[in-house]
Parts: C-alpha cells; sequence; structure tokens
C-alpha cells in the first residue's frame, strides 16, 4: 500500500493549543490567578512561535 507524506501538515495543532492556552490564560486572568494566567500566556507564546516557525519552513520548502 502506497503512503503519501504530508509534511508539517501537524503545524495547525500548536495553534489550537495555543489558542486554547491563550483562553484558560484570560479566563484565569479574569478569576485573579495571576501565576496561572502567566504560565498559560508563555505556553500559548511558546506555541504560536512553533507554528510560525513550522509554517514558515512548510512556505519554504
Amino acid at each position: 500500500m502506497l503512503t503519501l507524506a504530508t509534511p508539517l501538515q501537524a503545524g495547525g495543532g500548536f495553534l489550537y493549543w495555543a489558542i486554547i492556552f491563550f483562553v484558560l490564560a484570560i479566563v484565569a486572568a479574569a478569576v485573579g490567578a495571576r501565576g496561572v494566567a502567566g504560565i498559560s500566556m508563555e505556553i500559548a507564546r511558546i506555541f504560536v512561535l512553533i507554528f510560525i516557525i513550522l509554517a514558515v519552513v512548510a512556505l519554504l520548502l
């Protein structure tokens, strides 16, 4: 059976998780949990950076 590889197509997962952690950070900040909000924003920022890097690499290939 022939399987076709889809290079860097899984990058959308990073954007999904970045949005999830961003929403979690907004909710945590609204409730007053500053530590959770800060950690969630850092995780979201890292996922967005990974998504952007993978998107650029995918466009160049």
